[in-house]
C-alpha cells in the first residue's frame, strides 16, 4: 500500500502547532523559537515531507527546475548531454525536465508552454527555426535561455556547440589529403543553423582544394519518413552516383543507415567508398573496418551550457547574451578511411 504524503496540516498536527508557522519554518521565514523549529523540522525530515516544487515556486519565484528542451532526448549525443548537465545541477541542488522536440515546431512552442507553467528558473534548448519568438518572450519574462548544439543567428542569445563548420572542414581535408576526390555529401533535409554550418565546411574545404562542388554529390535525406523509405533513398543515391569515393555523413544516425545501406550494396569500405560521420558512437568503434568520424566534446558543451545558465541564475543581472561558445571537435581516425596510396 502507498504510503500516503504528509502536509504541512499533518505536521502541524504532529507538533502541536499550526499551519502558519510549519509554513514559516518550511520555508525559513518569520521568527520562532529554535525548540519549535527543530521540531518542526525533525518531524518533516521523519516522516519524508517534501514540498510541492510548483507551489513553491509559485509563492518564491524560485522552483530549483531546469527545462531542458533538446531534438531527441533518446539519442547518443543527447543523452550523454542530458547526463551531464543533469549531474552538474545536481550539485547546485537543481532538478532537470527534460523535453523531445523531434524536429517538430508545433510540439517545441506546446513544451514551452508546458515548461512555463511548471515556473523552472531556466532553459537549456536546442533551437529550431521558428521558436525565435517563443525563446524572446522567455528572456522578456526574466527567465535565463542557454542555446545548445545550435543558435539563431540574427540573436544575442548566448549558445554552446562545436564548431561545425570548421570540424566538416577538417573531415574532408583529411579525406582529401588521402587520396579521395569524388566526395559525397549526405544530410537531413533540415532547416537547422548547424547542419547549413557543416555543409559550408565541405563545401569550403572542396574549393580550397580546387575541386568543384558537385550538386549531384549533394544528398538531402527527409528527416520524419519511415526508415525503410529513407534506406531505400540512400541505396538509391549510393548506387546512381558510382564514380563517389568516398561520403560523408552529417550525423550518427545517418552514418548508421549509410553502412546499412552500403553493406545491402555489397560494397567494401574503404576498397569501393571510404567513409566519415559526424558524431562518433560505439557503433563506429566496432564496425569492420572502424569508421572514421567527427567526435564531439559532449562532456565541455554540456558543462559550459549548464555553468553559463547557473550564472545567470546566481546573478539576475548578468549579461551573458554575447557569450557564443563554438568548440573545436576530434577527428578519430579509423581504417574506413584508409589513404588510397597505400
Amino acid at each position: 500500500m502507498t504510503k500516503k504524503k504528509i502536509s504541512i496540516k499533518d505536521i502541524a498536527k504532529l507538533t502541536n502547532t499550526s499551519i502558519t508557522t510549519v509554513s514559516f519554518v518550511l520555508n525559513g521565514k518569520g521568527r520562532t523559537s529554535k525548540d519549535v523549529a527543530k521540531l518542526i523540522l525533525d518531524t518533516a525530515h521523519e516522516n519524508g515531507y517534501e514540498p510541492n516544487r510548483m507551489a513553491v515556486g509559485l509563492r518564491t519565484g524560485v522552483s530549483k527546475v531546469i527545462g531542458l528542451l533538446v531534438e531527441n532526448i533518446g539519442g547518443p549525443f543527447f543523452g550523454e548531454v542530458a547526463k551531464v548537465i543533469e549531474e552538474e545541477a545536481e550539485k547546485l541542488g537543481y532538478s532537470i525536465i527534460y523535453c523531445s522536440t523531434n524536429n517538430s515546431l508545433q510540439k517545441g512552442r506546446n513544451i514551452i508552454k508546458m515548461l512555463s507553467h511548471q515556473a523552472v528558473d531556466g532553459y537549456i534548448i536546442t533551437p529550431l527555426k521558428g521558436l525565435e519568438k517563443d525563446i524572446q518572450n522567455i528572456i522578456a519574462n526574466g527567465k535565463p535561455v542557454v542555446l545548445i548544439d545550435g543558435y539563431f543567428p540574427k540573436l544575442d542569445i548566448p549558445h554552446v556547440l562545436v564548431d561545425n563548420a570548421t570540424s566538416v572542414y577538417n573531415a574532408i581535408d583529411y579525406l582529401i589529403k588521402a587520396g579521395y576526390r569524388k566526395i559525397g555529401f549526405v544530410t537531413a533535409d533540415l532547416d537547422l543553423v548547424q547542419l547549413h554550418d557543416r555543409m559550408n565546411g565541405y563545401k569550403e574545404a572542396l574549393i580550397d582544394h580546387g575541386i568543384k562542388v558537385d550538386n549531384k554529390l549533394i544528398f538531402k535525406l527527409p528527416f520524419d519518413q519511415p526508415k525503410a523509405t529513407s534506406v531505400m533513398a540512400m541505396k538509391g543515391f549510393l548506387k546512381q552516383y558510382k564514380q563517389m569515393d568516398a561520403v560523408f555523413f552529417s550525423a550518427n544516425y545517418l552514418g548508421t543507415m549509410g553502412l546499412e545501406c552500403i553493406k545491402e550494396l555489397d560494397l567494401s569500405i574503404p576498397q569501393d567508398i571510404a567513409v566519415v560521420s559526424f558524431d562518433d558512437t560505439e557503433v563506429f568503434s566496432l564496425y569492420p573496418p572502424g569508421i572514421t568520424a567527427v567526435q564531439q566534446p559532449v562532456h565541455e558543451i554540456a558543462k559550459s551550457a549548464i555553468d553559463i545558465l547557473m550564472a545567470q541564475l546566481s546573478d539576475k543581472n548578468l549579461d551573458m547574451s554575447d557569450t557564443k561558445l563554438h568548440i573545436p571537435a576530434k577527428l578519430i581516425e579509423r581504417s574506413s578511411t584508409t589513404p588510397k596510396n597505400t
